[in-house]
């Protein structure tokens, strides 16, 4: 009988079984409850100190609080340290290779791997944490290490699995969940990284190989064990989130449909799924079901506020997409009084909200967007020694507001919107896109009427950017085109908006794809990624760059590399 922790008698279902519990408790919005199970044996069994740190940095990655951070990767350490004692006792080189090895590999018991799961999972959560709390060179390396640490540790099992040497245990689905995690996240994760990140990491050499990560999560999500919700939760991010942001937001989301379905049968309350069936609606257009979903989400417990501040960050974005200002307005008021990932960011996006609307409007508590612009660089802070890049890029945006007499921004809601790339959700519905361009048009009209100043050409080519995005979606490929190829032109006139540039390039390449111009699309995509640097947001754009040469299989041949896959 395999025992996961120190007391004797105690063997490894029943410790899956209470974690399992816990989870449950965990999805049903019983927060503190599932730590309250976690905690006696958190010391001493590692599925329960893994369980436990798990969550407790999930609500750090939440409430990017500098002591919940610090707490959690202490705690993440502790169950390291927990797995530990359960591996086997040789060196992590030679406990790995012996996996492979008829000597020694049938002398591993199923607690020993089931050991190296857990030390692998452990190495991974605290890398994340360490990218999480400071941007410095040490930290990067030292989060680096961890990773591969981690990356070697999940390649070994999963050969070892495969072999004629490995015998499946009572607990083995819990096993292959945790290896389903290990393999599909990687996977999916080197195939989104550019290769200057992965050289970086030091994974030269290696690809990933996106539909076998996301098979390995499908496969792990969808049968019963511990790490399932994990699973999902990295699917529902990679399907809502990160395909939007760092892709290039075009994805069907049928999978996440499906996907979520039993969780929301099961869970009909729980906040992490109605908050992902929201997002769900969201990105589809579909923004009085989303608004809706995000409303109950908040309703359906009052435990975590964090889980308020999502929604309430989406459904500033909802209302950004429905034109409905002083709603958009009122959110982000919310957010600046009650959340602390970027205080900057949100007294932004209030001023930027104020400006949108018509001047003989009445503002919302007597605010003036002028002082609220003013006060963003003061609100500049580092969530435990980092700032995000889209706070430096509404700090950036501000500074001209220190003037006496400033210079407006034309339509700042809306370049951030792009930011979030949220003009592919509205591109879903037409009539959201029309009503959208009438707004840009109204702008560019003013520009065209306001006397010379240093923004001049900025400010301009921001708009054209925006108007080309909803040309396109209209389908007006023609004047979309002409939109881009502005910009272009135009680029020496730019002095500050240098981001200007290279993503009317990507936004070009991606009207060319939709018109199947593909080596075209390749050449601008190219040049996009090569001419240009150090402007603002630029890793998103890269990013969004190696989402576009991967979906012409361009990127392969750029890069020169034949990789290997997990």
């Amino acid at each position: 009988m395999a025992n996961c922790g120190s007391s004797p008698g105690v063997d490894m279902k029943t410790c899956l079984d209470e974690c399992m519990t816990a989870m449950n408790m965990f999805l049903n919005n019983q927060f503190s409850e599932s730590l309250e199970v976690l905690k006696p044996r958190a010391k001493e069994s590692m599925y329960h100190a893994l369980m436990y740190a798990t969550i407790l940095e999930m609500q750090a990655m939440m409430t990017f609080e500098h002591d919940d951070i610090i707490s959690a990767g202490l705690t993440m350490k502790e169950a390291q340290e927990i797995c530990q004692r359960f591996r086997k006792k040789s060196t992590v080189v030679g406990s790995l290779s012996s996996l492979v090895n008829k000597s020694s590999g049938d002398h591993f018991t199923e607690e020993e791997i089931h050991a190296e799961v857990c030390y692998a999972e452990c190495l991974l959560q605290r890398a994340a944490l360490t990218f999480l709390q400071d941007e410095n060179m040490v930290s990067f390396i030292k989060g680096g290490i961890k990773v591969r640490n981690s990356f070697m540790i999940y390649k070994e099992l999963h050969n070892f699995m495969q072999s004629n040497l490995f015998s499946k245990g009572p607990n083995h689905s819990h096993l292959e969940g945790g290896i389903n995690l290990g393999i599909g996240s990687f996977n999916l994760a080197l195939s989104m990284f550019p290769t200057r990140i992965l050289k970086l990491l030091e994974f030269a050499g290696f690809s990933g190989d996106k539909e076998y990560g996301l098979s390995q999560l499908h496969d792990g999500a969808t049968v019963p064990n511990l790490r399932a919700i994990l699973c999902a939760m990295l699917l529902l991010c990679y399907y809502t989130f990160l395909t939007f942001i760092l892709g290039t937001g075009e994805e069907d989301v049928t999978d996440a449909v499906d996907l979520l379905r039993p969780y929301l049968t099961q869970y009909p309350k729980g906040a992490i799924f109605l908050f992902f069936s929201g997002r769900i609606e969201e990105i589809q257009g579909n923004l009085d079901k989303a608004i809706q979903r995000f409303e109950e989400g908040c309703a359906a417990q009052q435990a975590w506020k964090q889980f308020h501040h999502m929604c309430y960050w989406e459904l500033m974005w909802c209302f950004t997409y429905k034109r409905l200002w002083k709603m958009a307005y009122f959110y982000a008021d919310l957010l600046s009084k009650e959340s602390r990932w970027s205080k900057a960011m949100y007294v932004y996006m209030k001023a930027a909200y104020l400006s949108m609307l018509p001047e003989h409007e009445a503002k919302p508590f007597g605010d003036n967007e002028v002082e609220l612009f003013r006060q963003v660089p003061q609100l500049k802070q580092k969530i435990a020694g980092k700032s995000p890049p889209t706070e430096k890029f509404a700090i950036r945006k501000a500074r001209r507001y220190k003037s006496n007499v400033p210079v407006r921004l034309p339509v700042p809601a809306l370049e951030m919107m792009y930011m979030w790339n949220g003009f592919t959700v509205i591109g879903k519905q037409w009539k959201l896109t029309e009503e959208m361009l009438e707004t840009i048009c109204e702008s560019e009209a003013s520009l065209e009427q306001a006397s010379p100043n240093e923004y001049l050409a900025d400010d301009k080519c921001v708009v054209k950017l925006l108007k080309g995005l909803c040309l396109r979606h209209l389908g007006k490929v023609l004047e979309a085109e002409q939109c881009f190829v502005y910009i272009y032109e135009h680029a020496k006139k730019i002095k500050y908006d240098h981001y200007l540039s290279p993503n009317a390039l990507l936004e070009l390449s991606l009207l060319f794809i939709q018109q199947d111009r593909k080596e075209e699309a390749i050449k601008w995509l190219r040049r996009a990624k090569q001419n240009y640097k150090d402007y603002s947001m630029e890793s998103r754009t890269l990013f969004r760059i190696h989402a576009a040469l991967s979906k012409l299989k361009a990127e392969k041949d750029e890069n020169g590399l034949e990789g290997t896959a997990l």
